[in-house]
């Protein structure tokens, strides 16, 4: 059930990598500041499977937030909570308390040996996004 779990995320990051790079700045090669994080991205998909950079995917959401605002819709919510920490600044309360119910709902089904548990149905209900 962890795998499935930090698959689903490794695939949002890959998703936001995809969507921000096809988005000014990041787009523009000459723009040695956003080809930047765009690698450091990378990076931090390359060592995901290994053992993935809490700190850096914190850093690297900070940085979306805060200098490319208009861009967030291009970045998964569920990597903000994922990543926690200071990425929990940019998400309201109502927000953050769905995220928290989903995880207890995961974490009692990890307990429980619970293999009948689906991850992404759980999320889209909490969500509501059906």
């Amino acid at each position: 059930m962890q795998q499935a779990y930090q698959d689903f995320h490794l695939n949002l990051l890959k998703l936001a990598y995809n969507n921000l790079s096809r988005h000014a700045p990041f787009d523009d090669p000459q723009d040695s500041t956003a080809a930047e994080l765009l690698e450091q991205w990378q990076q931090l998909i390359d060592s995901f499977a290994q053992q993935f950079d809490l700190g850096l995917g914190q850093t690297l959401l900070e940085r979306i937030a805060i200098t490319y605002t208009d861009l967030m819709p291009l970045v998964p919510r569920d990597l903000f909570w994922f990543f926690g920490g200071s990425c929990l600044h940019f998400m309201p309360d109502d927000e953050i308390e769905r995220y928290q119910q989903l995880d207890e709902l995961r974490f009692e089904a990890e307990e429980q040996n619970d293999t009948t548990f689906n991850y992404e149905q759980a999320r889209a209900r909490i969500l509501g996004l059906h």
